[in-house]
């Protein structure tokens, strides 16, 4: 899993990352996220709000780590969830976490 949190570093300094709730559902309307990624433990309520706006723009939802571990991953402070714009990224993301399983 550490290789997964240190691509998630890499896609922040490399501008690939949208993160804030705001921000995101923004980004989903203008379909530039292409991957949502939600912490485990964020709370019901904002993982609903978040997951039903992908739905409705066919954008993936997938749920990782927690809170704190994307957080620390990416330098932000609570962080519950990020959108990830970049293909590249995303394949590469995806072939880590089914290489590690879950945490």
């Amino acid at each position: 899993m550490i290789k997964a949190y240190n691509l998630l570093g890499l896609m922040q300094r490399a501008g690939k990352l949208i993160t804030g709730e705001d921000l995101i559902t923004k980004n989903l309307k203008n379909n530039k996220i292409k991957l949502l990624v939600i912490a485990e433990d964020c709370g019901i309520n904002t993982k609903k709000k978040l997951t039903d706006k992908a739905n409705f723009y066919n954008v993936k939802c997938i749920e990782f780590s927690t809170i704190e571990n994307i957080s620390i991953a990416i330098g932000r402070d609570n962080r519950v969830a990020v959108g990830i714009t970049d293909d590249g990224f995303i394949k590469k993301f995806k072939q880590l976490l089914e290489e590690g399983g879950k945490q």
